[in-house]
């Protein structure tokens, strides 16, 4: 499995009521703002709009109603092709893990896998049958469920890593939409620029068309080598990051669970966590 949104991803629901409504798939409800995206949303903003403005050609020179269509709608054409409608969709909504990191916190897991597995040495594995059934995350709850009834400790560990390979396929998948958009868009671009000087020879004489030709071609180079590298590849390494970083959040409750079954000292368990926790 790989190992990334670069800092632990995706972790465990919000308490909530809200939050646990709007992730039913058992997916970290939004934390705080992610100051680094912003960051950088905010500076490649700056390099395009700032550099057009200190360029002295203006802000109305980035705007080409053509140069959009052939670049943005014709990536979003290309993508739809690759992918399957549902793939698309789960990587427009992972966007929400760029400019929000998700609430994931490691060492309070960590702190709560050592608490079962007090509470199973002292009662039994039994013990945590209450506490299954009010685990809000689902894939939790699965791990304390198959601790109740009993599971073999590595038929319980390939359970629990086919739910979590299958998620980090399917987010994987979600992730490398934008990564084809990045490699679409300057393709694109330069499609648009072709275009445009199709227009441009075949209107030399006629002066006045002469300008939107020129302006269609160099505008949507500009379209598709900024939006491929300042939006479209930044974000699909973020999203992989933050995919790979939930699959080592997931990987560390399962050993803490797996810990659990084989009815291991809980000193031992938090001190075989927190190994985890330098992955963040």
């Amino acid at each position: 499995m790989s190992a990334t949104g670069e800092s632990l991803g995706a972790g465990p629901e919000a308490r909530d009521g809200a939050g646990a409504e709007a992730q039913s798939d058992g997916r970290a409800a939004p934390g705080g703002l992610d100051v680094a995206s912003m960051a950088g949303i905010g500076l490649a903003l700056f390099a395009i709009l700032g550099g057009s403005i200190l360029k002295g050609t203006g802000l109305a020179a980035l705007w080409n109603v053509a140069a959009f269509v052939i670049v943005i709608v014709g990536t979003l054409a290309a993508t739809l092709m690759q992918f399957r409608m549902a793939a698309f969709k789960h990587g427009m909504r992972m966007f929400s893990w760029v400019i929000r990191s998700p609430a994931n916190d490691p060492a309070e897991a960590v702190q709560k896998i050592v608490a079962w597995s007090q509470v199973a040495r002292k009662e039994g594995l039994l013990g945590l049958e209450s506490t299954a059934e009010e685990e809000p995350d689902p894939f939790l709850r699965k791990g304390l469920q198959l601790l109740v009834d009993g599971s073999e400790p590595e038929m319980m560990r390939n359970i629990l890593e086919v739910d979590i390979m299958t998620r980090e396929a399917k987010d994987n998948q979600g992730a490398k939409v934008y990564e084809s958009m990045g490699i679409y868009a300057p393709t694109l671009g330069i499609i648009g620029a072709v275009m445009g000087l199709i227009a441009v020879m075949g209107n030399l004489a006629d002066p006045s068309k002469l300008g939107s030709g020129i302006a269609t071609a160099f505008t949507a180079t500009i379209y598709g080598i900024a939006s491929a590298n300042l939006f479209f590849l930044p974000v699909g390494q973020k999203l992989k990051n933050a995919v790979a970083a939930d699959t080592t959040y997931r990987e560390m409750l399962v050993e803490g669970m797996v810990s659990i079954a084989h009815g291991e000292n809980p000193r031992n368990i938090e001190t075989k966590l927190n190994g985890y926790l330098g992955a963040d």
